[in-house]
């Protein structure tokens, strides 16, 4: 996101309000927000690369939900992204709230960002998430035809298919926003890296026992670069991150183009059938 967010400097008429260590703040209008400028700064030098050593010195796999525009302005993240094997999914042309957005504009940025992939990481992004879409958005993503999923949804803690905008089954891989780093700059979120990591191991411990009972459950966990990047956060990641990888083949931690290529494999509906039942034997376990 860093990089894209609303900026005078980027063509906006007002600053960006939205998850930073200023808890509350308001869009300035007609103004630049010098701190709020530098706040996002800091997750494109120092909080992207502290996360990338952390993740690949632990040969932990993800998937970037990565702007258009953020790419462009950072080519050696998208060399090193593209070095680790990492997906990188589009999270759209610009960190904007698209709700009143007209759906020519918002079309053309879905293109716009394929465009910005295709040219600065070399593929086009199979996954979407658009972070904060309108009542359109999955449409579009459905008419522009080459993505395997989107992520536009919080609604279960598995993948599922939508025929709403196609007789083709759509694949919808849901995101989260508690097991989510955006808590540490919301009131009455996480205050310490600690918080974060209890939280997560809660949820992935509570989900494992789950799946161990035959009801097998998906945990995404959400980063941002200037959020989890400050280094007493990401001691808190570390710890978990060592937790998940305790588990051993009970816990497949892998990108989100693997979850689609599973679910497109084993789990895909027809008109006639629905798609099959989750079973606890999942892939091997991915490595970078």
């Amino acid at each position: 996101e860093e990089g894209s967010e609303n900026c005078l400097l980027h063509g906006d008429n007002e600053s960006e309000k939205l998850l930073s260590e200023i808890v509350g703040a308001g869009a300035i209008v007609g103004q630049r927000h010098a701190n709020m400028e530098s706040l996002y700064d800091y997750g494109a030098r120092a909080g992207f690369w502290r996360l990338h050593r952390l993740l690949t010195e632990k040969n932990v796999p993800c998937t970037v939900f990565a702007v258009g525009m953020a790419l462009e302005r950072n080519p050696q993240v998208c060399k090193a992204m593209r070095e680790s094997g990492w997906e990188v999914a589009s999270h759209g042309y610009r960190w904007w709230d698209y709700q009143n957005v007209d759906e020519d504009t918002e079309r053309e940025h879905i293109q716009r960002s394929i465009d910005i992939h295709k040219n600065m990481i070399g593929v086009r992004p199979v996954g979407i998430y658009q972070g904060k879409p309108n009542v359109n958005t999955r449409k579009l993503v459905v008419q522009e035809g080459g993505f395997l999923y989107d992520s536009d949804s919080y609604s279960d803690d598995l993948p599922y298919w939508s025929f709403e905008h196609s007789q083709k089954p759509h694949l919808i891989i849901p995101y989260t926003l508690s097991e989510n780093d955006m808590r540490f700059a919301i009131p009455n979120g996480f205050s310490h890296g600690s918080e974060f990591s209890t939280f997560l191991k809660d949820s992935l411990r509570y989900l494992v026992e789950e799946g161990r009972k035959g009801s097998p459950k998906m945990m995404s966990v959400g980063l941002h670069c200037r959020l989890v990047g400050r280094p007493g956060r990401a001691a808190g990641l570390s710890d978990f991150l060592d937790y998940a990888k305790s588990f051993g083949n009970d816990v497949w931690i892998c990108r989100r183009d693997e979850i689609a290529h599973h679910w497109y494999n084993h789990h895909h509906p027809t008109k006639d059938k629905v798609a099959p039942k989750p079973t606890f034997n999942h892939p091997t376990k991915s490595k970078l």
